[in-house]
């Protein structure tokens, strides 16, 4: 072999080795969270299957001040390979087969993280498993969603020592929000961000406060507006209220393992125009004898509410409470 030869020979194992190292060094391409890919023929995409998973699956966001669907939705035809399609963390397949069938196959290593296989006989047994298992579907998806969040927030998070020595708990609050306001029994604190913001507010009430009658849903609303005091406009005589058109969504659930108020609404700054969704949790917290409150609000009025959101939300419910 001449030296032409043998240089020619060992470039092309360079290039080939430079391109292999490239390509381990290629970081994984990001998923659009609330996203999902629905993997499905056309024929059922177009008819009665398809409008029963837009119902379930992009119908409105509750809470929030403009019209969003609940998840954003990618149609794929069936035959491609359920592995191939990555550009969201759920998919869901859906087809006709032999015997009905639906499952739940979760991989946190990979991407998509969840996969559900929805098969029917028929189209009316496929709308029969898309209405029994819509609400399983959409509780596993929201709460991947929120664990990826909270995942990614934990890789760098504000000191917790103010919060966790006013108010006994931790929460996961990321890098990027500011203190704006620290009374004696309130914290109010804000992220800038493109065309607007969002904040956490963090503050606790005496437990009979809450509950002193059977009124919930009117004690925490009188209890949002009190606090609203705090957070002012720009303009003279401001400050943030429930909003009085639309009445906040209610539930209970629960956070570290305490019964929960949980209420979705508008806020709004009274004298002034501003206005944005909220979340506000009430947990019962016998153990110290309080309510303590966290909501998240945004204002952001040229953005999509649903992801930030749903940020805020991952962020208040990855609360823990001290034993006491």
């Amino acid at each position: 072999m001449n030296k032409t030869h043998f240089l020619l020979l060992l470039l092309s194992f360079l290039f080939l080795s430079c391109d292999k190292n490239k390509d381990k060094n290629i970081p994984e391409k990001p998923s659009k969270p609330n996203t999902i890919s629905i993997i499905i023929d056309d024929q059922l995409w177009y008819g009665e299957v398809g409008d029963s998973i837009r119902n379930k699956f992009a119908s409105p966001v509750l809470g929030i001040t403009q019209e969003e669907p609940l998840f954003t939705i990618n149609q794929y035809p069936a035959r491609l390979l359920e592995g191939f399609v990555t550009d969201s963390r759920s998919i869901i397949v859906v087809k006709k087969a032999t015997a009905d069938k639906f499952e739940i196959i979760t991989n946190s290593k990979t991407l998509p993280h969840n996969t559900f296989r929805i098969y029917g006989k028929s189209v009316d047994d496929i709308i029969c498993s898309i209405e029994m298992n819509a609400a399983q579907i959409i509780k596993v998806i929201r709460d991947s969603e929120i664990q990826k969040i909270q995942k990614d927030n934990s890789a760098s998070l504000l000191n917790p020592t103010i919060i966790r020595n006013k108010f006994h708990m931790d929460l996961q609050i990321p890098v990027g929000y500011e203190y704006m306001l620290h009374k004696r029994n309130f914290i109010w604190l804000k992220k800038e961000i493109i065309g607007g913001n969002t904040s956490l507010l963090l503050y606790q009430i005496p437990i009979n406060r809450l509950e002193k009658n059977t009124n919930i849903v009117g004690n925490i609303v009188r209890m949002r507006d009190s606090i609203g005091k705090y957070i002012k406009g720009r303009e003279p005589r401001t400050r943030m209220i429930t909003s009085e058109a639309y009445a906040p969504y209610f539930s209970i659930t629960t956070l570290d393992n305490k019964k929960t108020y949980e209420s979705k609404g508008t806020w709004e700054l009274k004298n002034d125009f501003m206005s944005g969704p909220f979340i506000n949790y009430a947990i019962v917290d016998k153990a110290f004898n309080r309510i303590l409150v966290l909501e998240g609000f945004c204002y952001a009025p040229s953005n999509k509410e649903r992801d930030l959101m749903l940020e805020v939300e991952a962020i208040l419910k990855s609360v823990k409470i001290d034993e006491r």
